[in-house]
């Protein structure tokens, strides 16, 4: 029992639920979705979902949010590896675990455990280096700014940007952590 429950850990970015988007291109999407995510007692309590502003600049943390997405970026292309954390293959957890490490910071390879860490951030407040989580906490992705996060989604796709405000993301949204 234990193994099952350590093999639905490790899989989570490449099970996601639903079909996510094929593309990267935006979608509108409309607040019906938020308002059933949000009425649903299941899924975890989460941010309201608000189109993101600028945030203010923090000093220290802004600069490291900076570097992070800098690092991030230099791997968009690179293929999607179920477990994997590093340049040879990630899958979501192991993309930010392995550019957080970058930076001095240590995070486990799991997106539940990753959710944990930090201060919760609202969608309003996102500022680059924040970590934005989907699908009950399956998948996550660091944001980039102006509404846009990087992240490694599933097998036979690679590294890539999407948008927040793009119909499968909006609809998973889970919330924001600030490390």
């Amino acid at each position: 029992m234990a193994l099952l429950g350590i093999s639905v850990a490790v899989a989570a970015c490449s099970s996601m639920s639903g079909r996510p988007p094929v593309s990267d291109r935006s979608a509108h999407v409309h607040d019906s979705a938020h308002e059933k995510r949000d009425a649903d007692p299941d899924s975890p309590r989460t941010e309201t979902s608000k189109r993101p502003q600028p945030g203010l600049a923090r000093g220290p943390e802004s600069r490291r949010g900076q570097r992070v997405v800098d690092i991030a970026r230099k791997h968009v292309g690179t293929p999607y590896q179920w477990s994997g954390s590093s340049p040879s293959g990630f899958d979501c957890s192991g993309l930010v675990r392995y550019v957080y490490a970058q930076v001095g910071v240590s995070l486990p390879h799991n997106a539940t455990k990753q959710y944990r860490l930090g201060t919760p951030v609202s969608r309003d407040r996102l500022e680059p280096g924040d970590l934005v989580f989907f699908d009950r906490l399956r998948h996550n992705g660091i944001y980039v700014g102006n509404g846009r996060f990087i992240h490694s989604r599933q097998t036979g796709k690679r590294v890539s940007i999407a948008r927040l405000d793009e119909e499968w993301y909006a609809a998973h949204w889970a919330g924001a952590r600030r490390l």
